[in-house]
């Protein structure tokens, strides 16, 4: 039984959270939406969780991690259908789509096996591993080398020229999403079991720092916001985005979030942040100003739909769906609106 202060805490929290949510649905209903609807492509024949998601822009094709049907599932968006099936995955994870060389790369938690695939063929070009629990990927394009969560806790670091592992960077847990610097050299960690975000310089492959989230547990997702240098990251004990100065490590604010969040991105054209929870909503955040943010939209969407995409090129977010009993799975397409 929780204290009673821990329990007025609850209560708290849980009553704002109820305001906010009021507050943005009566907005909503004056203004247009912020996400718009726009494609509904359904996968007939997937079964279980579907989990992260990458994209071809210029090819205009979306892969999403059919974890629980042990398979990558590829879309053309522009035509609205099902591509194709890649198989023989096991509990595909982590994806990430590099247009240098037409390659995808498959990150697959089941047998730790990091697979290249050429995306003409869609033929496996190099298996790399064993990488336990191989999960998230980001591409460096200053190094030109990609970066693998894995394990009990390590960045794997490979070469995707040579498709050779070159190394891995420790960590105290195992990582969930991490950001790269583009104009820096360090790399921002989720590492939800020390209840921390590890720095990470890239050069010398060290970990620099690590930042407590004393108020917030289960981090998992996570986006930067560069210029302004600000990090978002979502977290699930208390569902919380919390905000945090990527030059000290502070906390700049905390606000609630819908349960379940496994993805968040940050839109720097329109100045919003967009939260993916898996219990059944998308939160869309507006950044007024470094300090302060407000809820502009909660939209309804469906229970266990807790990953997503959002492309700022195309302007586009991407939600995937899982099967819920006899409605099969699917992929919502929202344009992003002005």
């Amino acid at each position: 039984m929780k204290a009673p202060r821990q329990l007025n805490e609850a209560i708290r929290r849980g009553f704002w959270f109820a305001l906010s949510c009021l507050v943005a649905m009566t907005v909503r209903a004056a203004e247009p939406a912020t996400l718009k609807l726009v494609k509904t492509i359904g996968l007939p024949d997937v079964k279980g969780r579907l989990d992260h998601l990458a994209i071809d822009v210029k090819g205009q094709r979306l892969f999403v991690a059919a974890l629980g049907n042990n398979t990558v599932e590829v879309f053309d968006l522009k035509a609205g259908k099902q591509l194709r099936s890649i198989a023989g995955c096991n509990k595909p994870q982590g994806l990430l789509y590099l247009p240098k060389g037409n390659l995808l790369f498959v990150a697959n938690g089941g047998d730790g096996r990091l697979r290249i695939y050429d995306c003409s063929s869609f033929k496996p070009l190099v298996t790399i591993g064993s990488l336990d629990d191989a999960d998230n990927l980001r591409y460096d394009a200053k190094l030109d080398r990609v970066y693998v969560g894995y394990g009990d806790g390590a960045l794997g670091v490979v070469n995707p020229v040579t498709g050779v592992l070159t190394g891995s960077i420790k960590l105290l847990g195992h990582p969930e999403s991490f950001q790269l610097e583009q104009e820096g050299s360090r790399i921002f960690v989720n590492v939800p079991q020390a209840g921390h975000v590890a720095v990470i310089e890239r050069q010398t492959r060290t970990m620099l720092e690590a930042w407590l989230l004393p108020d917030a547990k289960a981090n998992f997702p996570m986006a930067l916001d560069e210029r302004d240098h600000l990090l978002f990251v979502g977290c699930r004990n208390p569902a919380r985005l919390v905000v945090l100065e990527t030059t000290s490590g502070k906390t700049v604010t905390e606000l609630p979030i819908s349960g379940d969040t496994d993805d968040l991105f940050y839109d720097a054209k329109r100045k919003r942040i967009y939260v993916s929870g898996g219990e059944g909503f998308v939160d869309v955040i507006e950044q007024r100003d470094a300090d302060n943010y407000k809820l502009l939209e909660r939209t309804s969407t469906a229970p266990g739909a807790r990953t997503s995409f959002f492309s700022p090129e195309l302007e586009q977010f991407y939600l995937a769906v899982p099967r819920r009993g006899e409605k099969p799975a699917e992929i919502r397409v929202y344009d992003a609106g002005k």
